[in-house]
């Protein structure tokens, strides 16, 4: 399993307008299907601060071939305008799930 994330900083107020650039509804749901969870989380101090990760279920040459398939630089130019910063950004493999 890989994680996608990124964490950006949004221009002030540009979450509603990030999030409709970052939509996922025309995606192929069968490629978006082999993501488990996808989650955007807003710092609590914050709310410009938004990470957005997504867990993977397979190999990164699989990932790289879904983000292909759906566009995935499509989507980028779509929410760009509303970032003013990207801190960081990346595909992680998850090597250990915690549960309480």
């Amino acid at each position: 399993m890989i994680c996608t994330l990124t964490a950006r900083r949004l221009k002030p107020g540009s979450y509603e307008a990030f999030r409709a650039g970052w939509d996922v509804s025309e995606v192929d749901q069968d490629v978006i299907s082999r993501w488990k969870r996808i989650y955007h989380v807003r710092d609590v101090t914050d709310a410009d601060v938004v990470i957005s990760f997504g867990l993977f279920d397979g190999t990164l040459d699989e990932l790289r071939d879904a983000q292909a398939s759906m566009g995935r630089s499509v989507q980028l130019d779509r929410v760009t305008p509303h970032v003013a910063e990207v801190l960081l950004d990346g595909s992680y493999e998850v090597v250990e799930e915690l549960t309480p």
